[in-house]
């Protein structure tokens, strides 16, 4: 039996076909039974070494963890596995550093699904099951803050109000930020006029009960009694309704730290896909900035913050889709060292550009290996190095990585 790329165990049958097997490890002898969707792990006869109790009851049911059943170097040795067979596809080698990977109760933000509960006063709340849309009902979990767990039992008074409409399926974006939880909310049935008056006022109620900084539907703001805020580098930076911010703040300061020792020496920095600065205020310690996002709220929010960063050297903020729109070799001209970090898919456009421009180092931040390594492919062919990958593992006990990658000339 071997590990499937979603966390799941591999048995290859005589015939050549597959079977994936949640909960299963490599290694060891199962029995299954027939499930309504195929076969499921009944027991577990002969286990593997690296076979560990997962430490949530919710373990199993909820689809938020796929990997706390093993122990963390074997769980680690094969994400690095995957991220080099990764890089092998496009015919990439390079030096791959120990894993950075975080702590349990590390995560600040999570998105809780909400759904009816037994009462009118009080939701169900929790994440979704692995490959479904039921509900698995949560009374806590390993990967958060405490703080927001913490907060579960007034979230599900919160979250009864917003089901008012039989089609609405609310999620419930919670952050924990340096001045409380800012929980922006999605999923509200809008078609039908939204939120009633009543509802409103209840749930503004609720809000300022639970002490949350801020509470906002879709970006609107329904309470607030706090500005949320964080601080980034020197900066205190408000944040927008809704921001993006990496999961755990202890892989943002690994990442950050990796990316601001790469650039050191440069003459002037451009952060690509900067977001709210997690990047640009540290990178302006040791140079100017070029800081450019799709978002406009978020370069706005960063903009803002410039003022309360003292001794930095400069940062220029600008709004604009480096998807539809990427900044041109031409205007990379006075860059000597970049910093990209796109969504999943990845910035084949903007890369194409910077492959083309007179940087001397550039650094990939990426929570897909498989388009970053189609993308540095791109700058490898132009004539880029990659000289070192460090893997981060921000969403512990998933199967995912995220990176960063230093490229030279």
């Amino acid at each position: 039996m071997s590990m499937g790329g979603e966390g799941d165990g591999v048995i290859r049958l005589e015939d050549g076909g597959v079977l994936h097997v949640a909960g299963a490890l490599p290694g060891e002898t199962v029995r299954l039974r027939a499930g309504p969707e195929g076969f499921v792990l009944d027991e577990v006869l002969e286990p593997s070494a690296s076979r560990r109790t997962p430490p949530c009851p919710h373990f199993g049911a909820c689809g938020g963890c796929v990997l706390q059943h093993w122990d963390a170097e074997s769980a680690l040795a094969w994400k690095v596995e995957r991220l080099r067979a990764t890089l092998a596809l496009e015919r990439l080698e390079t030096e791959i550093l120990p894993v950075f990977w975080t702590s349990p109760g590390g995560r600040r933000r999570a998105a809780l699904h909400a759904r009816r509960g037994s009462s009118r006063t009080e939701a169900r709340i929790g994440f979704k099951a692995r490959k479904s849309w039921n509900l698995v009902d949560i009374d806590g979990c390993a990967v958060l803050n405490p703080a927001i767990v913490r907060a579960l039992p007034a979230l599900r008074r919160l979250a009864a109000p917003l089901l008012e409409h039989p089609k609405s399926a609310p999620s419930l974006h919670v952050t924990m930020t340096d001045d409380g939880l800012d929980i922006d909310v999605t999923g509200v049935e809008a078609r039908s006029g939204g939120l009633s008056a009543d509802a409103r006022q209840e749930v503004a109620a609720l809000a300022a009960e639970t002490g949350l900084a801020r509470l906002t539907l879709a970006g609107d703001i329904l309470f607030q009694q706090r500005q949320p805020s964080l601080k980034i580098g020197r900066a205190r930076v408000a944040l927008p309704a809704g921001a993006f911010l990496q999961a755990d703040p202890a892989a943002e300061a690994a990442m950050v730290a990796e990316a601001r020792s790469a650039v050191d020496g440069a003459r002037r920095i451009a952060d690509l896909f900067c977001g709210l600065g997690a990047f640009t205020f540290p990178l302006a310690e040791v140079a100017p900035v070029l800081a450019v996002d799709g978002s406009a709220p978020a370069i706005r929010a960063l903009g803002a913050a410039v003022a309360t960063a003292p001794g930095l050297h400069g940062i220029t903020a600008e709004a604009r889709d480096l998807f539809r729109r990427p900044l041109s070799a031409a205007e990379l001209k006075r860059i000597d060292a970049v910093v990209f970090d796109p969504p999943r898919a990845g910035a084949l456009a903007q890369v194409a550009e910077i492959a083309q421009s007179g940087a001397a180092r550039v650094v990939g931040v990426s929570c897909n290996p498989a388009t970053f390594a189609r993308d540095a492919r791109r700058l490898v062919d132009s004539g880029f190095r990659l000289e070192r990958i460090l893997p981060v593992d921000q969403f512990l006990w998933s199967s995912h990585l995220e990176l960063v990658a230093v490229f030279s000339r």
